[in-house]
């Protein structure tokens, strides 16, 4: 029976290999794709997911809006005599986009920065679930903002974004130049990427502060 199915299991490997590169190419031809790809956890496939789910973001008048076409702001249940109560996300949006972004928030823990930041917050409160979900609804936020702009994420690690996109480009077909630097050979330096990490902590703590402060009472 293995010997039967390996050759089938041979051919979707091949097909899936090609469907990547078709994806990689065309998430490098595509400005806004390259900018999306600026926010940590956000990868070729989600950018160019994202992209294909959105259309043009003009549709869209404000972050809200689009957080809400993706079915990630939680439900509010609200009485006359009793304060409003948030529950579960709608879950009445695009639930392909809406899961490539819960993927991307996952993506995103691990890369030092104010969406780290806000994800180990979220954690600690209510739970790493409920983390993803809202750095997700955090990520919808910020491509829109990226793609109404047209601007990168402010908070991009230059190297990083470079070895980045040198990863999606040889996914894409890109021949391997051995013994040329190229924009990404900077992350491979130590003293460039720990530059860049120590100023992804100074805005995670700067960021960690607006979160703790306290609104003030009016008089």
């Amino acid at each position: 029976m293995l010997q039967r199915l390996n050759p089938e299991l041979e051919r979707v490997t091949k097909q899936l290999s090609e469907i990547d590169k078709v994806v990689a190419q065309q998430a490098l031809d595509d400005p806004r794709a390259v900018k999306l790809m600026t926010i940590p956890g956000v990868s070729s496939v989600v950018a160019s997911s994202v992209l294909a789910s959105i259309g043009d973001i003009a549709r869209f008048q404000s972050p809200d809006k689009l957080s809400s076409y993706f079915g990630l702001p939680p439900r509010v249940r609200q009485s006359r005599e009793h304060p409003a109560r948030h529950g579960r996300i709608s879950k009445q949006g695009n639930r392909d986009a809406r899961k490539m972004l819960v993927e991307a928030a996952w993506s995103a823990k691990t890369a030092p920065g104010p969406l780290r930041a806000f994800f180990n917050r979220m954690q600690k409160k209510h739970g790493p679930g409920v983390a993803a979900v809202a750095t997700a609804r955090k990520l919808a936020v910020m491509i829109w903002h990226v793609l109404t702009t047209g601007k990168d994420y402010a908070y991009a690690r230059p190297a990083f974004t470079a070895m980045k996109l040198r990863k999606v480009a040889l996914k894409a077909g890109a021949p391997r130049a051995y013994g040329k630097a190229g924009p990404g050979r900077d992350y491979w330096i130590k003293e460039l990427r720990e530059r860049e990490l120590a100023m992804s902590h100074a805005s995670s703590r700067r960021m960690s502060g607006w979160w703790k402060e306290k609104p003030k009472k009016w008089p």
